[in-house]
């Protein structure tokens, strides 16, 4: 395992004039801050772009004579030395709102678990949504000064690329990212050496590496078990997100959570909460109460002092969304552990109890749930639905008094804004728009933005996606990855001038991404109407063991094939974070369609919200708390009846009829300027309501007051 180093460029090489461009390069705050970007654009604008603004891998391929020539220019070396004098001010914290508004807590510290982070493309170690949301959690974090610490894995094989056939099905690939291209240090205990654990897993004795991202002023610590001392069995627990059976996915969680704790003991870090994002870390639990126990606690005063400090956050209301082990695994894995429980064997099994499970199965959201004081789920609905799903823990509770709380999930505005749209807010809104982008007084001023102006930005914006998908399309025909029929499909025949929906995310079925094309005559009058053109791109991912996933990317294709559609309708192969800004930024309308009440929050709708993107959703997740009946469309769902054929029949006659009466009209509705009034107007109120309610300065802040500092003001003799 090599250490991660600059692979072809050394200190000596940078000009001591430039030498701290690496040390910015190796930590992620330059990804949302516009003076440093432009800073690494500017040393080579094309080698930025094919590194897919990476400035790790930009400094490593940047010829030297060229860093040399920047070293000596005068307007440079300004830009240079503004980005640094922000850099340092900004991690000196001295006047955080953190440290403002608590500063009666004392040495806080949160360790924040999650099985994936989405921070950069740099950093492939993330599948979807809720990577997402935990690396804009740590954004969010740093920016507010609040002292949290991120552990999660290196998956030094990243989550899976994808590869659609000729034939339109997807194929996985798996391929090691360049880690000496990313900005990951090793990490360091206390006394100054490399930090390595060893942990047993049943009769498995696992070594793993540490690692360490810096994300502005949160430091994310990544186990890796790819050590040459293991075995490949071993070697490859964390070489994937989500791959392998059941039991490796068992093996894994142990890791995150039972080595997660240890990893931060060995580091010398003491959390005073523990925060779960999602169950898959729920072992964390576990071990502390076999701390606690194997210093003299009752296992009683144990759990209780483990349950005060604990926050747990479940994001899905899908049964198939939560783990549940067989018996016969725990029995293999955790034989001998639960008696440093004090628990005996049928007692330790009863922690992961469900009505559904009991007698066969361990349910790792039971566990959580079970240890946690402060429990939420990611949208209202969403914490009135696990209210639902798991009222048989407080028997006889009324549901409203039943103990799950609600922390509707944002977005980091930052990192997802479009750097025109930037412009334009920090002129009318004010150059620190993002500071304040929770507050709700600030974006009434989004009326001061003349039509004009905003419109222009928007078609910007729009003819970025374009250029940025054909230039994928003819990349992927030059080294010969697409056949001449897929280029087509790959959306090269798309329209500028067109109005464009998008639809990205993951393929799961309740997602319901084929529900547009129910009706496909209805479909293909919208497409084709020569006066009020309509065109669809789609884009997203099935995890590889999902077949009906498959299907439906497969059936996408299928349509996406058909030249009865005339090449309206386009997919994009291997969604990632990087083609997500693109989308998010560029279409006009954002579709959402999931089968009520399955969608926990989703946040790629609040990301298009943000970018003056209209929203079009089922009233389920985020966008039922964000509807107000005059910032987009609300397809109201099928509520009782249990017929998913009613359901999606109700809910597609619904789509169709917003679509043909009200969105397609009012977006071709242009005054003698050309310019859609009335649409602009729908946008502004979208931005005026949605932007100061679904960000991440609202969401970490309401965590801290209403999960963390609860948490952190129990009196240290009852810890």
């Amino acid at each position: 395992m090599n250490t991660p180093q600059l692979a072809d460029v050394s200190s000596q090489d940078i000009p001591s004039g430039l030498s701290r461009l690496k040390e910015l390069a190796m930590n992620l705050w330059w990804s949302w801050t516009p003076e440093a970007r432009r800073l690494f654009e500017h040393i080579d604008p094309t080698l930025w772009v094919l590194t897919h603004h990476n400035p790790v891998e930009l400094l490593a391929k940047v010829r030297p004579d060229r860093l040399t020539h920047l070293a000596e220019d005068p307007s440079y070396v300004r830009l240079y030395s503004a980005a640094l004098k922000m850099f340092d001010e900004y991690r000196q914290n001295g006047h955080s709102w953190f440290k403002t508004q608590h500063s009666d807590l004392k040495s806080p510290i949160i360790a924040y678990f999650s099985a994936e982070f989405g921070l950069h493309r740099s950093i492939p170690i993330y599948s979807g949504g809720l990577g997402i949301l935990a690396g804009d959690h740590c954004k969010e974090a740093s920016d507010l000064g609040v002292p949290l610490v991120g552990v999660g894995f290196m998956y030094p094989q990243g989550y899976f690329r994808q590869r659609i056939t000729p034939e339109g099905w997807q194929e996985a690939a798996y391929a090691p990212f360049n880690q000496a291209e990313s900005p990951i240090h090793p990490a360091l205990t206390p006394s100054g050496d490399p930090c390595r654990l060893t942990v047993e897993i049943g009769s498995r004795i696992v070594a793993a590496a540490v690692w360490k991202v810096l994300v502005g002023r949160v430091t994310l610590y990544l186990i890796d078990t790819d050590v040459p001392e293991n075995s490949p069995e071993n070697r490859a627990l964390s070489a994937r997100l989500y791959g392998g059976d059941q039991e490796m996915r068992l093996c894994q969680e142990y890791l995150l959570g039972i080595g997660g704790v240890r990893m931060l003991r060995a580091l010398g870090i003491a959390p005073t909460v523990w925060h779960a994002n999602e169950g898959h870390s729920a072992f964390l639990t576990l071990e502390r109460i076999r701390e606690l126990i194997q210093k003299g606690s009752t296992h009683a005063d144990a759990c209780e002092m483990v349950r005060q400090r604990t926050v747990f956050t479940t994001h899905t209301p899908v049964p198939a969304g939560h783990d549940v082990f067989p018996h016969h695994l725990m029995d293999r894995y955790f034989a001998g552990y639960w008696e440093q429980l004090s628990l005996s064997r049928e007692d330790f099994l009863r922690l992961g109890d469900t009505p559904e499970s009991q007698g066969h199965g361990f349910n790792m959201t039971a566990l959580a749930i079970r240890l946690a004081a402060h429990v939420n789920g990611v949208s209202r609905e969403h914490g009135q639905v696990s209210r639902e799903m798991w009222r048989h823990l407080w028997p006889g509770l009324p549901i409203e008094q039943i103990p799950i709380r609600s922390v509707t999930n944002g977005i980091h505005a930052p990192t997802w804004i479009a750097p025109e749209l930037n412009q334009l807010y920090g002129k009318y809104l004010g150059p620190e728009w993002a500071e304040k982008c929770d507050e709700t007084a600030m974006w009434q001023r989004v009326s001061d933005i003349p039509d004009q102006e905003l419109w222009a930005v928007r078609q910007t914006m729009k003819r970025k996606l374009m250029s940025f998908i054909r230039e994928r399309a003819r990349s992927g025909w030059m080294q010969g990855h697409l056949q001449a029929s897929q280029v087509i499909t790959r959306g090269t025949l798309l329209d500028p001038e067109a109005l464009t929906i998008g639809f990205a995310r993951r393929f799961a079925t309740y997602k319901r991404a084929t529900l547009l094309f129910r009706d496909l005559e209805r479909v293909k009058r919208l497409l084709h109407n020569q006066w009020r053109p309509v065109q669809l791109i789609f884009a997203g991912k099935a995890h590889p063991a999902d077949e009906p996933g498959r299907y439906f990317i497969h059936e996408v294709l299928s349509f996406c094939d058909d030249h009865k559609l005339g090449g309206h309708v386009a997919f994009l192969e291997n969604y990632d974070m990087h083609m997500a800004k693109f989308l998010v930024q560029g279409v006009d309308i954002w579709l959402n369609t999931p089968r009520f009440p399955l969608e926990a929050s989703g946040t790629s709708g609040q990301k298009a919200a943000l970018n003056g993107v209209m929203n079009l959703s089922v009233l389920d997740g985020w966008w039922k708390e964000g509807y107000n009946g005059a910032n987009g469309w609300g397809i109201d769902p099928l509520v009782g009846n249990q017929d998913t054929q009613a359901q999606d029949e109700h809910d597609a006659q619904q789509l169709y009829r917003m679509l043909e009466q009200e969105a397609v009209p009012l977006y071709y509705q242009r005054d003698l300027d050309g310019i859609p009034r009335g649409w602009l107007q729908l946008m502004k109120e979208s931005l005026r309501t949605n932007a100061p309610r679904f960000c991440t300065k609202r969401m970490v802040k309401e965590y801290v007051d209403t999960m963390y500092a609860p948490a952190m003001v129990i009196a240290p003799s009852t810890w």
